[in-house]
């Protein structure tokens, strides 16, 4: 079971070593990885420290997701030039 609270949108690059990622859920959250698994791993932790940030700032969180889900895809920019 993959343990996310938020959706995950995972998208491959032309460099086959770098995937970019973000939450369509959390507001101003990305980042990138090696692959999809440290991608998840990655936001995992990540999501965790950007809702602390939020917190802090004393920002909306928005409610974890009852059903996130992960998305793996061609980065955008890729999907058109195809």
């Amino acid at each position: 079971m993959i343990d996310l609270k938020y959706s995950l949108v995972i998208e491959a690059t032309a460099d086959p070593t770098f995937f970019g990622f973000y939450s369509p859920e959390l507001e101003g959250f990305t980042g990138v990885g090696h692959s999809v698994e440290d991608c998840l791993y990655q936001a995992r932790w990540g999501m965790e420290e950007h809702v602390a940030l939020l917190r802090e700032q004393k920002l909306a969180i928005p409610n974890p997701s009852l059903n996130p889900t992960i998305v793996i895809q061609n980065q955008d920019s890729l999907a058109r030039a195809s």
